[in-house]
Protein backbone atom coordinates (compact mmCIF):
# COMPACT_ATOMS: atom_id res chain seq x y z
CA UNK A 1 0.00 0.00 0.00
CA UNK A 2 1.46 3.26 -1.18
CA UNK A 3 -0.08 6.70 0.88
CA UNK A 4 0.61 10.37 -0.48
CA UNK A 5 -0.39 12.82 1.45
CA UNK A 6 -0.12 16.78 0.00
CA UNK A 7 0.16 19.99 2.10
CA UNK A 8 0.53 23.39 2.05
CA UNK A 9 -1.98 24.56 -0.10
CA UNK A 10 -4.22 27.64 0.78
CA UNK A 11 -5.80 31.19 -0.43
CA UNK A 12 -2.66 33.44 -2.01
CA UNK A 13 -2.56 36.44 -4.01
CA UNK A 14 -1.30 37.01 -7.62
CA UNK A 15 2.03 37.05 -7.96
CA UNK A 16 2.70 35.23 -4.62
CA UNK A 17 5.05 32.31 -4.28
CA UNK A 18 3.49 28.63 -2.52
CA UNK A 19 5.39 25.60 -1.87
CA UNK A 20 3.28 22.49 -1.65
CA UNK A 21 4.46 19.19 -0.30
CA UNK A 22 4.03 15.76 -0.91
CA UNK A 23 4.70 13.12 1.81
CA UNK A 24 5.00 9.30 0.53
CA UNK A 25 4.75 6.51 2.67
CA UNK A 26 4.30 2.95 2.63
CA UNK A 27 5.67 0.42 -0.18
CA UNK A 28 7.01 3.17 -2.56
CA UNK A 29 9.90 0.83 -3.81
CA UNK A 30 13.28 2.18 -4.51
CA UNK A 31 12.72 3.81 -7.91
CA UNK A 32 10.08 5.98 -8.20
CA UNK A 33 8.26 9.17 -9.95
CA UNK A 34 6.52 11.72 -7.94
CA UNK A 35 4.51 14.06 -10.50
CA UNK A 36 2.34 16.82 -9.91
CA UNK A 37 -1.14 17.65 -10.74
CA UNK A 38 -3.75 19.74 -10.93
CA UNK A 39 -7.47 19.79 -11.36
CA UNK A 40 -10.54 22.33 -11.98
CA UNK A 41 -13.99 21.20 -11.61
CA UNK A 42 -15.42 20.34 -15.33
CA UNK A 43 -11.92 19.87 -16.81
CA UNK A 44 -9.41 17.20 -17.41
CA UNK A 45 -6.04 16.56 -14.73
CA UNK A 46 -3.41 18.10 -16.25
CA UNK A 47 0.45 17.84 -15.11
CA UNK A 48 2.48 20.76 -14.01
CA UNK A 49 5.34 18.32 -13.35
CA UNK A 50 7.02 15.64 -12.76
CA UNK A 51 10.65 14.55 -10.72
CA UNK A 52 12.20 10.65 -11.43
CA UNK A 53 13.51 8.88 -8.27
CA UNK A 54 17.38 10.36 -9.20
CA UNK A 55 15.80 13.73 -9.28
CA UNK A 56 15.69 14.29 -13.10
CA UNK A 57 12.76 17.26 -13.75
CA UNK A 58 10.37 17.69 -16.75
CA UNK A 59 7.91 20.41 -16.71
CA UNK A 60 4.83 21.52 -19.48
CA UNK A 61 5.38 24.31 -21.66
CA UNK A 62 1.76 25.86 -19.51
CA UNK A 63 4.24 26.50 -16.05
CA UNK A 64 7.42 26.12 -17.25
CA UNK A 65 10.00 28.69 -15.54
CA UNK A 66 7.71 29.94 -12.89
CA UNK A 67 7.28 25.95 -11.16
CA UNK A 68 10.38 24.09 -9.87
CA UNK A 69 10.00 20.13 -8.44
CA UNK A 70 12.69 19.41 -5.80
CA UNK A 71 13.01 16.46 -3.20
CA UNK A 72 14.33 15.90 -0.33
CA UNK A 73 18.11 13.88 -0.58
CA UNK A 74 16.56 11.61 2.39
CA UNK A 75 13.26 10.63 2.89
CA UNK A 76 10.07 10.29 0.56
CA UNK A 77 9.08 14.07 0.45
CA UNK A 78 8.90 16.06 -2.95
CA UNK A 79 7.96 20.01 -3.17
CA UNK A 80 6.34 21.64 -5.66
CA UNK A 81 7.80 25.60 -5.47
CA UNK A 82 5.50 27.63 -7.46
CA UNK A 83 6.42 31.51 -8.46
CA UNK A 84 3.94 34.04 -9.87
CA UNK A 85 1.05 32.57 -9.22
CA UNK A 86 -2.07 33.89 -11.47
CA UNK A 87 -5.57 33.38 -10.98
CA UNK A 88 -5.51 30.78 -13.61
CA UNK A 89 -3.58 28.39 -11.46
CA UNK A 90 -6.27 28.28 -9.29
CA UNK A 91 -7.12 24.66 -8.61
CA UNK A 92 -6.91 21.30 -6.66
CA UNK A 93 -3.07 19.78 -6.74
CA UNK A 94 -2.43 16.38 -7.09
CA UNK A 95 0.79 14.72 -6.24
CA UNK A 96 1.11 10.80 -7.66
CA UNK A 97 3.50 8.09 -7.96
CA UNK A 98 4.42 6.09 -10.85
CA UNK A 99 6.66 2.92 -9.36
CA UNK A 100 8.05 2.37 -12.81
CA UNK A 101 10.08 5.55 -12.83
CA UNK A 102 9.27 7.07 -15.83
CA UNK A 103 9.25 10.41 -15.33
CA UNK A 104 6.49 11.21 -17.30
CA UNK A 105 3.73 13.87 -17.65
CA UNK A 106 0.54 11.44 -18.42
CA UNK A 107 -2.02 10.99 -15.72
CA UNK A 108 -2.37 7.49 -17.17
CA UNK A 109 1.03 6.54 -15.96
CA UNK A 110 0.97 7.13 -12.51
CA UNK A 111 -0.17 4.06 -10.27
CA UNK A 112 -1.01 6.12 -6.58
CA UNK A 113 -2.84 9.66 -5.85
CA UNK A 114 -3.13 11.60 -2.42
CA UNK A 115 -6.36 13.29 -1.87
CA UNK A 116 -5.15 16.57 -3.46
CA UNK A 117 -5.06 20.08 -1.55
CA UNK A 118 -6.70 23.03 -2.65
CA UNK A 119 -4.35 26.11 -4.00
CA UNK A 120 -6.87 29.51 -4.76
CA UNK A 121 -4.90 32.61 -6.19
CA UNK A 122 -6.90 35.89 -5.78
CA UNK A 123 -6.33 39.05 -8.53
Amino acid sequence: QVRLQESGGGLVQAGDSLTLSCAASGRTGTSYTIGWFRQIPGAERESVGSITRSGETRYPVSVKGRFTISKQNAGNTVYLQMNELKPEDTAVYYCALDPANRGGLIKESYRYWGQGTQVTVSS
